[in-house]
Parts: C-alpha cells; sequence; structure tokens
C-alpha cells in the first residue's frame, strides 16, 4: 500500500476558504502502474461516493482498471476523512487536500476541474462550482464591492507511505 497526498497551492484574493465539493467532487487524475511504468494518457474518473467491487474479493474502490499492457488489477481509493480546506493563511504554501490510498498505480497528473468551493473572507459569501480548469478564478462579491479570486492554483502530488 502506498499513500499519496495530492497538496494544492494558491494566491487568494478576499477568499477565506477554498475546497471541493466533497464526497461528490470528481477528481481528475492520469494515472501510472508500478508493475510495468505504462503512463495513462487520459483522464479518469475518482469520487469518493462511487465505489467499485474488487475482482478478486479485495475490498472496494474508488478506482478500479486492470493495466491495458500488463493486465495487473490496480486500484485507488479515497482515503476517507483526508479531505481539507485550503486556507488564506496557507497561501504561498503546499498544502494536503486529499489522501489516496493506492495500489498499483500512483496519480501523475491533476486536473483541477468544476466543482470548488469559495466562502470570502469578510462577507461571508459562499460561490459554489467553481472552475479551476484555468489554474485560475475571479469573481465580484457585491457585499464587500470587490472582486475576488484565485490565482497561480498549483498541484503537487507526495509519497506519505
Amino acid at each position: 500500500m502506498v499513500i499519496i497526498t495530492l497538496q494544492i497551492s494558491a494566491n487568494l484574493e478576499q477568499i477565506e476558504e477554498l475546497y471541493t465539493n466533497h464526497p461528490d467532487y470528481v477528481f481528475l487524475l492520469k494515472l501510472k502502474c508500478l508493475n510495468c511504468g505504462e503512463c495513462s494518457d487520459r483522464w479518469h474518473d475518482v469520487i469518493e461516493s462511487k465505489t467499485f467491487p474488487s475482482k478478486t474479493g479485495k475490498s472496494d474502490s474508488h478506482y478500479l482498471e486492470k493495466c491495458k499492457l500488463c493486465g495487473r488489477e490496480n486500484r485507488l481509493s479515497i482515503i476517507e476523512g483526508t479531505n481539507e480546506k485550503y486556507t488564506n493563511e496557507d497561501q504561498g504554501n503546499f498544502k494536503s487536500i486529499i489522501n489516496f490510498d493506492c495500489r498499483g498505480i500512483e496519480p501523475i497528473e491533476f486536473s483541477p476541474t468544476d466543482g470548488w468551493i469559495a466562502k470570502i473572507e469578510d462577507s461571508g459569501n459562499i460561490f459554489e462550482g467553481i472552475d479551476l480548469t484555468e489554474k485560475e478564478w475571479v469573481e465580484y462579491d457585491e457585499k464587500i464591492n470587490q472582486s475576488v479570486g484565485i490565482y497561480d492554483f498549483q498541484y503537487k502530488f507526495i509519497k506519505i507511505k
């Protein structure tokens, strides 16, 4: 078992918290088979609220697939309770937001799609369904009469076990 954490970093303008619509957020990942080294060229959906039974009788997973090159059954699961918020105090630094239990595969790329939520600092307004595909987002908060935004969104994967 390998535990890999997804860390993000961003510059936040007037945003107190940035987080996903957990457990329904779709983590779009490209994956690598650890048995043969085959790297996926397509995106795979990993959703905590959706599980798949293993064909070998092992526990359910949030992602399950047989490697097209070597035939090995690989699986990946989101570790329950590891979903964290990225706050204005974290900005400029990388922070872990989710951990994956990887069995035979590991994520190599992440695409932050829609489904992010931002809580605004001074107004407390909540913006939902934020799309970070372009790695930035800007909106106007009428309560505080200022623009709010997410800029320079970055990610990295770190093996923690």
